[in-house]
């Protein structure tokens, strides 16, 4: 029996038996690519059908939209008033900053208001006085008998007690205001809802120092308000895609992650300034170098399962091409 040769027979057979036996794993381990039943069928675009929908990406926010709340002055947060969910009324205190110097001054202010009230007082006392000793002096006798200084003496003495009065009264009113002052800057360190909202957000905690505002946004502010009775949705529509949106008509709306949960938003109104888009989606194909024209849509005000700042999927019905577009000249 003849001798087998590694190089020529044994090798070459080795490495075809390998070459079958991967190109069979991989053969077992290729995906099913056949195309079965389609077990349901995937969302699309409401609208009518022939005129099909304009897609926009919607964010919620209230109906107010966001009210940024910071502090008029800056201090340390004495007391914060409020929670996270808790429903406001306007003038309802949401936080103090540390008032005990505003105390001081307002009570300073007082006790100085007091006391010239008190001056005003005698005041008034010395000048009937003076005009009773000089109204005496007159009736007493022949006035070709009285000595004219005495007489000028007298009347000196009410004029000067009159423009002393007048004074004291000036220092009054100056008083006052300076009390109101002092009041009105104790009444600005505690800070109130300037509407009846919903509290979004609170980002202070009592003895955390509050900086003076600086263009309070609310990225910056110490709390977030919001009227959230009902939400709306602000849809960003392409500013190519303007004449075919039917401006007006009710929106599907689809929460991300819930495709199949079809919204129907009411319309409240569009935006009158074209503003460069801000709300990205992230997707691959996205234009972010455009503008947009946003248009506000309100929320049903129960069962939507939406929260503020949540991004959603809005289609708007398009408009027909036998239709106006809205405001246009006829």
């Amino acid at each position: 029996m003849a001798k087998l040769s590694m190089s020529r027979q044994v090798l070459p057979a080795l490495a075809i038996g390998c070459i079958i036996s991967s190109a069979a794993i991989v053969a077992q381990t290729q995906p099913d690519r056949r195309v079965g039943p389609q077990a349901e069928r995937p969302p699309q675009a409401p609208g009518d059908q022939e005129r099909g929908s304009v897609a926009g990406a919607g964010l919620v926010e209230p109906a107010s939209e966001l009210i940024a709340i910071g502090p008029t002055v800056p201090g340390v947060v004495e007391r914060v008033h409020v929670a996270v969910g808790d429903r406001v009324v306007a003038g309802q205190p949401l936080f103090t900053i540390d008032s005990r110097d505003a105390q001081a001054a307002v009570a300073e202010a007082a006790a100085r208001l007091a006391r010239l009230e008190r001056s005003v007082a005698v005041a008034e006392s010395t000048a009937v006085t003076a005009r009773q000793r000089l109204a005496l002096y007159r009736e007493a006798g022949d006035p070709r008998v009285l000595a004219r200084q005495d007489v000028i003496d007298r009347e000196g003495a009410v004029r000067d007690a009159a423009a002393r009065l007048t004074v004291a009264q000036a220092e009054v009113q100056e008083a006052r205001a300076q009390l109101a002052t002092a009041r009105t800057g104790l009444a600005r360190l505690t800070v109130r809802a300037p509407r009846a909202a919903e509290v979004l957000q609170v980002r202070t905690r009592a003895g955390q120092y509050a900086a003076a505002p600086n263009g309070s946004t609310t990225s910056d502010a110490l709390m977030t308000l919001g009227e959230t009775r009902p939400l709306h949705v602000r849809i960003d529509i392409d500013e190519t895609e303007i004449g075919r949106t039917a401006i007006g008509q009710p929106a599907a709306i689809f929460a991300r992650g819930a495709p199949t949960r079809r919204i129907v938003a009411r319309f409240v109104r569009a935006e009158p300034l074209v503003v460069p888009k801000r709300s990205l989606t992230n997707a691959s194909g996205e234009r972010v170098d455009v503008r947009v024209l946003q248009v506000i849509y309100a929320l049903p005000q129960e069962g939507h399962g939406l929260f503020v700042g949540q991004q959603v999927d809005a289609f708007v019905p398009a408009r027909s091409n036998a239709a106006p577009l809205p405001g246009a000249a006829r």
